[in-house]
């Protein structure tokens, strides 16, 4: 029996695999899935701290307010638009439309530029 030269996983990066955009979208649509679960949980803990009295909640503030927690809300808020951003795309796919190849690159960029903008958009919407 002759060895097989194939590779054992289509998932090997390198040169037998080339990561193509809609798998790396899929990836990270999940990834930012589990990044929303964090999030949320920084969102009830800031929440929690409100409603635990002025010291709890300014814990909280200088904990968020930091170089690292708006850093962490800032990818939260991307992480949001761009989950519901390539959320949208799904439904499209669902409903059959969008489904070349061709299309499906296009629509992936929408979702990538999308997700900034509007990101961007909101924190200089909401900036004091």
């Amino acid at each position: 029996m002759s060895a097989n030269k194939r590779p054992l996983s289509p998932f090997m990066i390198g040169p037998y695999y080339r990561p193509q955009m809609t798998s790396v979208l899929s990836i990270t649509h999940r990834a930012t899935g589990a990044g929303l679960v964090v999030g949320t949980l920084l969102l009830v803990y800031w929440l929690a701290a409100a409603a635990l009295g002025p010291e709890a909640y300014k814990h909280a503030q200088a904990i968020l307010g930091s170089m690292l927690g708006q850093l962490l809300l800032f990818l939260w808020t991307w992480s949001l638009f761009y989950h519901m951003a390539n959320g949208i795309r799904h439904l499209f796919w669902d409903a059959g439309c969008g489904l070349e190849l061709k299309d499906a690159a296009k629509s992936g960029w929408w979702v990538v530029w999308s997700s900034v903008v509007l990101t961007f958009l909101c924190w200089l919407i909401a900036a004091p």
